[in-house]
């Protein structure tokens, strides 16, 4: 009676084995491959593509995270520094993107205008102000004044010709008189060579 009562119990646990294996067989058929393990599943996941910095300062913090070598780096910010100095638009800071602003650009470069002496009359002023003669000092602020007050007006004619010739161009884009102004102002202002981006056209150069 024992003999026969282990072969049941034998044949019982054979049974058991088959049908578990069978069961494996079928849900691993049923999907076509195994259960993926945690850690394999989240290497294989893909999110979006992030979209292109907007600014250096976002382009280095992702370098910086990416772990890339400092040639890289300088690499790096040595092309977008020249294409942002071409006019690749997007390459640009936010406030010179756009079509608009491009020909408000060409509209002052192609002008020779008084404010570009704007920073060397600042410096000659710090310079006259730290001599010890008054009557240097005198001359220095009475000439400054007059110089002041020219680039003024001629700011605000550059201004206005400016605004009329960018709603000449883009009838259907919102111009806003006073950003175009001030905008202008603020590129004839600065030292040519030291624009950015670069000029495209030269002083005497007849726009569209």
């Amino acid at each position: 009676m024992r003999f026969l009562r282990r072969n049941s119990d034998d044949t019982a646990a054979t049974a058991t084995e088959a049908t578990d294996e069978v069961a494996e067989s079928t849900r691993t058929a049923g999907k076509g491959r195994p259960t993926p393990k945690r850690r394999e599943a989240q290497g294989r996941r893909t999110g979006p593509v992030p979209p292109p910095p907007r600014t250096q300062r976002e382009a280095f913090k992702r370098m910086r995270g990416n772990k890339v070598s400092k040639e890289e780096r300088r690499a790096a910010a040595t092309e977008r520094r020249q294409r942002m100095m071409a006019g690749e638009d997007k390459y640009l800071l936010p406030r010179d993107r756009g079509p608009v602003k491009a020909y408000i650009r060409d509209l002052v470069d192609s002008r020779r205008n008084l404010m570009g002496l704007f920073m060397p009359l600042a410096i000659l002023v710090f310079v006259a102000l730290l001599t010890p003669s008054l009557a240097v000092q005198r001359y220095a602020t009475l000439a400054t004044t007059f110089m002041l007050l020219a680039m003024v007006i001629e700011g605000i004619v550059l201004g206005r010709l400016v605004t009329k010739r960018v709603r000449a161009k883009f009838p259907t884009e919102p111009i806003k008189g006073l950003s175009i102004g001030w905008y202008s102002f603020i590129r004839a202002s600065q030292i040519r060579k030291l624009r950015v981006p670069k000029p495209r056209v030269k002083p005497g150069d007849t726009l569209k």
